[in-house]
């Protein structure tokens, strides 16, 4: 299975013209060799080429297709349709916030969205509906609906959702609970902050921006935490770390370079040795991850203002809206 040219097709783009296949399991084809000839409405699933480990879901909206990816390794393609012109699907770094096998939007028409997997409280979701070869939601990501059925029986709450279109470079902007806050809730450089009780429980997402020098620390989307964190060199773009496994010596650790679309299932353990943070927050963040956290290196900043509109991929507000 090649990774890493599944992996480039879906960032530079497939053409939609290419010959048709089977919705499901295709005859003597693998993934890499069948995304590229997927027409609107067909999908690949493949799980048993990597049967367990955490899982990553990549949207690509100029191919108008979504890869998942299973540690490391492909075991799922589909054609999407996303925002049309007005209403874009915001490109970013998400996390699943909520799942409904049955549910319809309160904002246009009561229109159904089976198997809804929300990616903001603001009316971004991955949901079935009409492909028709373009993107023509209102800003959700729509899947046929056999995958989009296979897709919420396998995922989790938590799980990441990178959604990009080349050559943009997914970005990471502010949200109102991912900000950097002292105790008593003023901007505090360098400091600490551990808040394991609001979120007892549920996939960890730890995001470091190399601009402002600090990461966030997520669970089942809900900040947990906070601290300084210097990466030495600071390096440019986005790329994502997803722990495969623990024992009890090591973690393996696949690697998404999600601006050169370079992938890599094993990461070695001197590439940590570049990050530097309090050893207190390294012990606690120790204490919560397992397999499928995934580490999110940015060098977009996580400050309020700091990036332009249309840009919020890490939406953990409280309070759902209409949608």
């Amino acid at each position: 299975m090649r990774v890493f040219g599944l992996l480039a097709l879906l960032l530079t783009g497939l053409n939609p013209a290419a010959s048709a296949m089977q919705q499901a399991h295709p005859d003597k084809a693998t993934i890499a060799e069948t995304v590229e000839r997927l027409r609107p409405g067909e999908y690949v699933w493949e799980p048993e080429v990597a049967p367990a480990g955490p899982l990553l879901l990549i949207v690509n909206l100029r191919s108008q297709r979504a890869v998942l990816f299973r540690n490391g390794v492909p075991i799922a393609a589909s054609t999407i349709s996303s925002g049309r012109p007005g209403n874009e699907t915001p490109t970013g770094i998400f996390t699943v916030l909520q799942k409904k096998v049955e549910h319809y939007s309160r904002t246009y028409d009561n229109a159904p969205m089976p198997y809804m997997q929300r990616l903001t409280w603001r009316g971004v979701a991955l949901h079935a509906g009409n492909l028709p070869g373009y993107p023509a939601s209102h800003g959700c990501i729509r899947l046929p609906k056999g995958f989009a059925k296979l897709l919420y029986g396998t995922t989790t709450l938590g799980m990441t959702v990178v959604v990009t279109e080349r050559p943009a470079i997914p970005r990471i902007a502010p949200t109102p609970e991912v900000a950097l806050r002292g105790e008593s809730g003023v901007a505090v450089p360098g400091a600490i902050r551990w808040t394991p009780e609001r979120s007892p429980a549920g996939p960890v997402s730890v995001v470091v921006s190399t601009s402002d020098k600090r990461a966030v620390v997520l669970r089942n989307g809900v900040e947990i935490g906070s601290a300084p964190v210097i990466m030495d060199p600071p390096g440019a773009g986005s790329w994502v770390y997803v722990l495969k496994e623990v024992d009890r010596t090591s973690q393996k650790w696949m690697r998404v370079d999600l601006s050169k679309g370079e992938s890599s299932s094993d990461v070695p353990p001197e590439e940590w040795t570049r990050f530097r943070a309090p050893e207190s927050f390294r012990r606690a963040v120790a204490g919560v991850v397992g397999p499928g956290t995934t580490v999110i290196v940015t060098s977009d900043s996580l400050r309020s203002g700091a990036l332009g509109a249309g840009l919020t991929v890490l939406d953990d507000s409280a309070a759902p809206s209409k949608s």
